[in-house]
């Protein structure tokens, strides 16, 4: 019940955890800006202007390398510079990691349903609804990713059109899109299969490749466990997909060979 009440809350704005920090971050900015303000004296270079207390950093580590986003987009990248296709192609993968990654080395064009109207050198934008595939992009690449992307669609985060089956139509229009031979990069979250409105799906791992069976092959299998930790390349067994490699809400990590 207090796991509920903290997630509605974190929902609504206020994160009661981050609110115990900061309250507890008070004490020692109030006694570094004394203690600044004593050093200072009667110098003059610097004014104190408005105050901006930042409260929770010093309880925090000196960065974060977990979760599925900081491995996913580093791992994919790393394979991308290694396959080095002729055409990249990016289905709704974050901006601000994955394919700013990608960009530093290579072009890469991106489609989202969401417009863009920044421009960036080696990134090129196309708006457009994956869930219905515009005649100029059948069998147009080699190279397609889309990371923590799919479990969203249909279900009106972003705007999109409500479809229970919208991850699907999406996954098909990228099959069409790819060349015999071409590479999917996926990943979704794994767990429990659900749907949690509307912010995403979650996904049994069984279902993922029964579904990509008939037009894939799993090349790799990479995974973020709940706890934040990858685990990459690995020897899959059945047992493990059954349980998810033991993950309520992880991230499967695919590398997909069209047939």
């Amino acid at each position: 019940m207090l796991k509920r009440i903290y997630t509605f809350l974190c929902f609504l704005g206020f994160n009661p955890r981050t609110f115990l920090n900061n309250m507890r971050g008070l004490s020692f900015y109030y006694t570094d800006l004394s203690k600044l303000k004593k050093q200072k004296g009667d110098d003059s270079k610097f004014y104190f202007g408005a105050n901006y207390p930042i409260l929770t950093e010093r309880f925090s580590s000196s960065g974060t390398m977990k979760g599925a986003y900081f491995h996913q987009d580093l791992l994919v990248a790393r394979k991308i510079f290694h396959n080095n296709p002729a055409r990249h192609i990016d289905i709704g993968s974050r901006t601000d990691g994955f394919v700013a990654h990608v960009a530093s080395y290579r072009a890469i064009e991106i489609i989202d349903i969401r417009e863009q109207i920044s421009k960036v050198p080696n990134i090129s934008f196309r708006k457009a609804d994956l869930m219905q595939l515009p005649d100029d992009m059948v069998g147009v690449c080699e190279s397609i990713s889309s990371l923590h992307a799919i479990e969203h669609f249909g279900l009106g985060r972003y705007g999109d059109p409500i479809d229970y089956y919208g991850y699907l139509k999406a996954i098909q229009n990228i099959t069409k899109m790819l060349k015999v031979g071409g590479k999917f990069y996926f990943s979704v979250p794994i767990g429990p299969q659900r749907i949690e409105f509307n912010a995403h799906r979650v996904f049994a791992l069984k279902y993922l490749f029964d579904l990509f069976a008939s037009d894939y092959i799993i090349e790799t299998f990479s995974y973020v466990s709940d706890k934040g930790d990858l685990f990459e390349n690995i020897e899959t067994n059945q047992t493990d997909i059954d349980k998810n490699y033991g993950c309520t809400y992880g991230c499967g990590i695919f590398e997909l060979v069209k047939k």
